[in-house]
């Protein structure tokens, strides 16, 4: 397989093409790699390190440029960020409810994380006027989820349609405790609350419909905040008015990163990838369940936990099925697409390979992301020869039709431009990818990988 890059100017922007040429003799991934480290992560450890008291060391930070929007917003609000790096970045906090009015519009770029989360800890500083802005994708993505729950506790923020589309004003206020029933399991709304409970005096609760990925109450409690979790009820509340303290935080691999490595090793014959370091909290592990339901070899080695998270190193082995196929459909719903809702696109390239037929549902999740995940998806890999239907909130794939190289496009969405390389590794002919520099928001190295990796098939 060739692997090759080129960039273009077009009128006043750069874009990234990828092109994927696959051999007609093929090809298999072997070699042990890592990912880099969890996004969602990153953001918290940033976030909690500038609203902390004292120090805070995060060793393994991802330096996707969305966590380099984070650092950069409480930059320009006080905190003390040394240089982004992958071995140890130092947060200098400045305790909680003290951030500084900024001079200018904070700018969250293309990352929902950081504009979400960070709106509730701005309500909360009184006295104080923010604006907060993204690029145009963040511009078109629904903010109400936040902002209406924000209201009830008392906030004041203004916005394009109502308050349902950035860029948003907010003025801080001395917040009131809620218990808020989140009618979607979102990490990014149970965050925000919880973050703009940490200054209101009382218990902020949230309830979902379903667990979502827990990450903020692992750091804050680790931070010295009061957390109280029931997974009965799946519901956090947190204990207003708590004391955070610097931490040393060690980022695991991100698993949606290595979602990518997990399906191009299950579907590429000959495959036997090794991706070390790999973060297995369980609220994030619907890939591996998902996976495991499609028959695909993968096994968790080395498991142990790092800063409060477990990690593993996970192996995948391609195994071809009785019916000459690797994988074998499923319908993946209900409770688990919480669990995996970034992963759908790389699953989407997966089910092309499943006898069967496998129906995604309970997605509708998808159309708000950094594009409509399902009609992009849908759309590209059926230029590429796939047969996949759009649901209204999923899709239905038909596993089986060879795939094609044609020319694709990333719509800017890093996780359909890493998507659509992997499921190019397999398609006869050349692939190539246009707007592919998107990939550089959560995973900048991934082309490199991907050539460490490629050997010319033994089959």
């Amino acid at each position: 397989m060739a692997v090759t890059q080129r960039i273009t100017l077009n009128q006043t922007e750069y874009h990234h093409h990828l092109t994927i040429i696959s051999p007609s003799s093929g090809l298999s991934l072997q070699g042990r790699i890592q990912v880099p480290g969890d996004k969602s992560i990153s953001h918290r450890a940033l976030m909690l390190g500038a609203l902390a008291e004292g120090e805070t060391v995060i060793h393994g930070l991802l330096l996707g440029e969305d966590p380099r929007s984070t650092a950069s917003c409480f930059q320009a609000m006080g905190a003390d960020i040394s240089a982004l790096n992958s071995d140890e970045v130092r947060v200098r906090g400045i305790g909680l409810g003290k951030l500084i009015e900024p001079l200018d519009v904070l700018n969250a770029g293309n990352s929902g994380t950081t504009l979400r989360l960070m709106l509730g800890i701005l309500a909360s500083h009184p006295g104080r006027f923010f604006t907060i802005t993204g690029d145009g994708s963040l511009r078109s993505r629904p903010m109400s989820r936040i902002v209406q729950p924000l209201q009830q506790m008392g906030a004041e923020i203004w916005g394009r349609k109502d308050g349902s589309l950035a860029p948003l004003a907010v003025r801080g206020e001395t917040l009131r405790p809620i218990h808020y029933h989140s009618p979607i399991a979102s990490a990014q709304v149970k965050s925000c609350i919880l973050l703009a409970g940490l200054m209101t005096e009382g218990k902020t609760t949230v309830t979902e419909p379903a667990l979502s990925r827990d990450h903020s109450e692992r750091m804050l409690s680790a931070f010295g905040a009061e957390i109280i979790v029931d997974p009965e009820t799946c519901s956090a509340t947190v204990v207003g008015r708590s004391t955070l303290r610097g931490q040393t935080v060690v980022v695991p691999g991100d698993i949606s990163s290595a979602a990518f490595w997990l399906v191009a090793g299950a579907i590429v014959p000959g495959s036997d990838l090794t991706i070390e370091n790999v973060g297995v909290n369980p609220t994030r592990t619907g890939i591996l369940e998902a996976l495991a339901l499609m028959g695909a070899d993968i096994t968790q080695e080395n498991l142990r936990e790092v800063a409060g998270e477990p990690v593993a190193d996970l192996r995948v082995r391609y195994r071809q099925g009785q019916n000459g196929m690797p994988l074998q459909a499923c319908t993946i719903e209900g409770d688990l697409i919480p669990k995996l809702i970034d992963e759908v696109p790389i699953l989407a390239v997966a089910a092309t390979f499943a006898k069967g037929t496998t129906i995604i549902r309970d997605a509708a999740e998808l159309r708000v992301k950094e594009s409509d995940r399902i009609t992009v998806m849908a759309t590209q890999l059926n230029q590429m020869g796939a047969n996949i239907t759009e649901l209204p909130e999923g899709m239905e794939i038909v596993g089986g039709t060879p795939l094609m190289g044609t020319e694709v496009d990333s719509h800017t969405d890093h996780r359909i431009a890493m998507s659509l390389a992997i499921a190019a590794l397999t398609a006869q002919g050349t692939t190539t990818i246009q707007r592919a520099e998107a990939a550089a928001i959560s995973y900048p190295s991934f082309v490199e990988t991907l050539q460490q990796i490629v050997q010319p098939s033994q089959h």
